[in-house]
């Protein structure tokens, strides 16, 4: 059985996050947006820096329900914004970087429930159990904005392991595989999240029509058989 204080503190190390006092569960409040290492902290801003982000951010979010990723193209986004294609670009660079953007929160909510929620998926539970219930979740994450996740990842060369996040997805998938005694669990991890990325995912379930539910099992089982090996 794996020390889970250990663990949560290994894992915090890795996201840059201030482990809790003994025996003190953190405040269940939302954290402030930058405190999460999913695209890392943020530079300070003007007031209209951050009003202008903001309006960039929601006129993308109603464009891509409205379009998919079709919809973030960044002419209209801007106009929908109401900014400067200038500031639209010093601010985001191109597509691929308004779509981790907008991944933004949804990546600091698993995060969120990786490092306080309940277990398996948050500290408490076995490595092997956790690893299992971590799949399951990013798969889930993944899949849900698919499109968004693919444009982030592959838009420029070597764009998935270049993704801000990806060190403290490495480096949690490494603790649970250590805490499982896993040998190299470094090559491990990243070799299972490469089965993870968006492309294989959208080849499993566009290309290959399998159910989200069934692939979530099977790759569990990969996951399990990968760290026990």
């Amino acid at each position: 059985m794996e020390n889970s204080n250990g663990l949560e503190s290994a894992s915090a190390r890795a996201s840059g996050e201030s482990k809790p006092s003994a025996g003190k569960r953190p405040a269940r409040e939302a954290p402030a947006r930058g405190s999460l290492p999913v695209l890392g902290q943020p530079a300070p801003e003007r007031a209209d820096a951050a009003r202008n982000r903001l309006r960039i951010l929601d006129a993308a979010a109603r464009l891509h329900a409205e379009h998919g990723i079709a919809g973030l193209n960044m002419d209209d986004v801007a106009t929908a914004a109401g900014v400067g294609k200038g500031t639209l670009y010093r601010r985001f660079t191109d597509k691929a970087g308004l779509a981790a953007a907008l991944l933004d929160e949804r990546g600091r909510q698993l995060h969120e429930r990786l490092m306080y929620g309940p277990a398996p998926l948050g500290p408490g539970a076995p490595g092997l159990e956790r690893l299992t219930a971590f799949v399951a979740a990013y798969v889930e994450h993944t899949v849900r904005s698919l499109d968004l996740v693919l444009l982030s990842e592959t838009g420029t060369p070597g764009g998935r392991l270049a993704k801000p996040v990806y060190p403290f997805w490495r480096r949690h998938v490494e603790v649970l595989m250590e805490a499982a005694g896993t040998p190299d669990p470094r090559v491990r991890a990243e070799a299972l999240l490469a089965m993870l990325s968006a492309e294989q995912l959208q080849h499993w379930t566009v290309t290959d029509g399998r159910p989200v539910p069934a692939l979530i099992e099977t790759l569990g089982r990969a996951a399990r058989a990968l760290a026990a090996s």
